[in-house]
């Protein structure tokens, strides 16, 4: 079970970097300095406080940054190769039971997948904000994806089984919502 309940971090984790790269690897870290989360001990650098008190600056940084119109477009599409790194670091990182080369393609194919999933939902949401407000939304798109950012994140380390049903849930949602909008 416990496998199980890693690979559903893993991946729930992955997701929300799709919307912040950093405030999944700052749960992250938190969560394995609180020792709520085992991390693999070729990532052990993440639980450290050194590398906590550095994701929590970034994570500010990046999340400010998101509130100027037309910047978030631009960090909007340059996070896409890195919310998938980050995706696969996150997955692979907290896979501690699994053999290694297991781990690494579950973590690519998953958690890459995820972050993937979760950044092209986000930049749906930056451009079509930006294409029908001109711009002037975007701060509000951006606060609201910070906070699903930071609360998925949260309840991936403390319900990872619900939070992974929601994105499944939302998924299905968004895919219908897709296809009923292109036919």
């Amino acid at each position: 079970m416990e496998i199980v309940l890693s690979i559903l971090i893993g991946i729930s984790l992955s997701a929300t970097s799709g919307f912040r790269i950093f405030v999944p690897f700052l749960v992250l870290s938190i969560a394995s300095l609180g020792g709520w989360i085992e991390l693999t001990p070729s990532f052990d650098w993440i639980g450290t406080y050194p590398v906590m008190a550095a994701l929590l600056i970034a994570t500010i940084i990046e999340t400010v940054a998101y509130f100027f119109p037309y910047v978030d477009d631009l960090l909007a599409a340059l996070a896409t190769p890195l919310s998938i790194l980050a995706g696969i670091i996150i997955t692979v990182s907290v896979m501690v039971d699994l053999p290694p080369m297991l781990a690494w393609v579950l973590a690519i194919i998953a958690g890459g997948g995820a972050a993937l999933g979760g950044n092209t939902i986000s930049n749906a949401l930056h451009a079509g904000s930006t294409v029908t407000t001109g711009g002037v939304a975007n701060p509000a798109v951006s606060f609201f994806e910070s906070v699903l950012a930071a609360f998925l994140s949260i309840m991936a380390v403390v319900l990872p089984v619900i939070t992974a049903l929601l994105l499944i849930v939302a998924t299905i949602i968004i895919i219908r919502a897709y296809r009923n909008r292109t036919a």
